[in-house]
């Protein structure tokens, strides 16, 4: 019974320079159609699995990006699919530019419960040099909306080490981020992935990484955070009691998940696959009837294990001891480093541990 579903949905009304998520310009002429193909697909993994999911997420590129009848489509094309009876937690990625009070009313109507809001920096200059479409203030208007929507369950995503970025300038962030008593929030620390913009000005010289300020902006977001009352329960996430992602720790837990859309990824069993990254291929193929995979692989337990444990170390409840027995030397001496600390049956990052988490798992795999 497949309990995890991911779609993924590319458009995006600007591409950001630092995403490498598979994204493109959000093309009106295409979207009618993308959101047919992905209802098709929706019925071509009915036909094999078994779906009555606990947990759905929309993420890209953009789903608010679609119109709002577009996502009134695809939501009550789920719900006339599958049963949605056991879902407890359904969540919408949406960006400040493209929200509005009546797609905020169809979210809701449709069973939505969960808003990932991308807000990444309170700066504007901060938001122009990561290509952002909306300012701190229609970022703050975004989130009031939603919650005079009805939506009790936000999560705010935050960016820090950013270029030029100071340590003032994040305090100022979390602590507006922290005024705003979001359910949830996010804190990724900037990274320079290939295929970017940000990449290949980092490989020119224009932007340089620097891993004590790294470390600083980290320590600020977890003292602050916690401070406030939120529970660091994995290296980039923080929750008020209650509201940790469902989502996110299937994954974290290495349970079975379908991904609907292009670039997706699904993991079922011992099998891996994703489908084709072009959504023009994607809406060929899921018209015609046609898988729209791209690549499959087949797992072995060693493959699942390394990935239990490279996840399993970012959260508060840490490795298994057992998955870690042939590493007893190393876990030894992470522990006399006091990166690593015994907890019941478990392994986990101490505090200092958790600013060098990266590093710790390459160890260990």
């Amino acid at each position: 019974m497949i309990r995890h579903i991911y779609v993924h949905i590319p458009f995006c009304a600007r591409i950001c320079p630092y995403c490498a998520f598979y994204k493109d310009l959000l093309d009106r002429s295409q979207t009618w159609r993308f959101c047919e193909a992905v209802l098709r697909d929706l019925d071509l993994q009915r036909a094999h699995f078994a779906i009555s999911p606990s947990t759905i997420y929309f993420g890209g590129g953009t789903p608010t990006a679609l119109m709002t009848a577009q996502l009134e489509f695809l939501l009550e094309g789920f719900r006339r699919r599958i049963d949605l009876s056991s879902v407890e937690e359904w969540t919408m990625e949406a960006n400040p530019g493209s929200v509005s009070a009546r797609k905020a009313a169809v979210l809701k109507k449709f069973g939505v419960n969960r808003i990932s809001l991308g807000v990444q920096s309170w700066d504007d200059e901060l938001l122009k040099l990561l290509g952002r479409e909306h300012s701190a203030q229609q970022a703050e208007q975004s989130f009031h909306l939603l919650r005079a929507a009805g939506f009790s369950n936000i999560n705010i995503d935050l960016m820090f080490s950013l270029p030029g970025q100071t340590i003032k300038q994040w305090r100022l962030t979390l602590e507006k981020t922290i005024a705003l008593q979001p359910e949830h929030i996010s804190a990724y620390c900037l990274t320079y992935e290939e295929d970017t913009e940000f990449f290949l000005r980092h490989a020119r010289g224009e932007f340089r990484q620097d891993a004590d300020m790294d470390a600083d902006f980290f320590e600020m977001a977890m003292s602050m955070l916690e401070d406030a009352g939120y529970e660091h329960y994995e290296i980039s996430n923080y929750a008020r009691s209650g509201f940790s992602s469902v989502h996110n720790r299937a994954y974290w837990l290495g349970k079975d998940y379908l991904g609907i859309g292009p670039s997706a990824v699904s993991t079922i069993g011992m099998q891996r696959w994703q489908s084709v990254c072009d959504y023009r291929t994607y809406i060929e193929r899921a018209l015609s009837g046609k898988p729209p995979r791209a690549s499959s692989e087949n797992l072995t337990r060693e493959m699942k294990r390394t990935e239990r444990i490279a996840l399993s170390l970012r959260t508060r409840d840490g490795v298994c001891a057992s998955d870690l027995r042939h590493f007893a030397q190393q876990t030894n001496d992470f522990i006399a480093l006091g990166l690593l600390q015994k907890s019941k049956d478990n392994f986990v990052l101490t505090r200092k541990g958790k600013a060098v988490a990266d590093s710790v798992a390459e160890a260990l795999l």
